[in-house]
């Protein structure tokens, strides 16, 4: 298993998803409005697929573009091709 310099960022952005994660499902054992679990669901969401973004960016550039180094120009500009789309998810 390998550990990329984002890791670290991306487990304090997962462990406070999971902070809010619990506080809502508190919320909801509370009673509290439904507005008000949505928006905090959204966030959690929000904060999941941040980091998820910034994983797949990471092994864009930490993984393929060192496969790509060993590759022809072509698939270089695969890969290259492929991390501007990767910027849309």
């Amino acid at each position: 298993m390998s550990i990329h310099s984002s890791h670290p960022a991306i487990i304090k952005r997962l462990k406070r998803a999971g902070g809010h994660l619990a506080s809502i499902i508190a919320m909801l054992d509370e009673g509290r409005p439904c507005v008000e679990i949505a928006q905090q669901m959204q966030a959690v969401e929000s904060a999941i697929n941040s980091a998820k973004k910034a994983l797949i960016h990471d092994h864009i550039g930490e993984c393929l573009e060192h496969v790509s180094e060993q590759k022809s120009d072509r698939e270089h500009d695969i890969v290259s091709e492929f991390r501007a789309i990767a910027k849309y998810l």
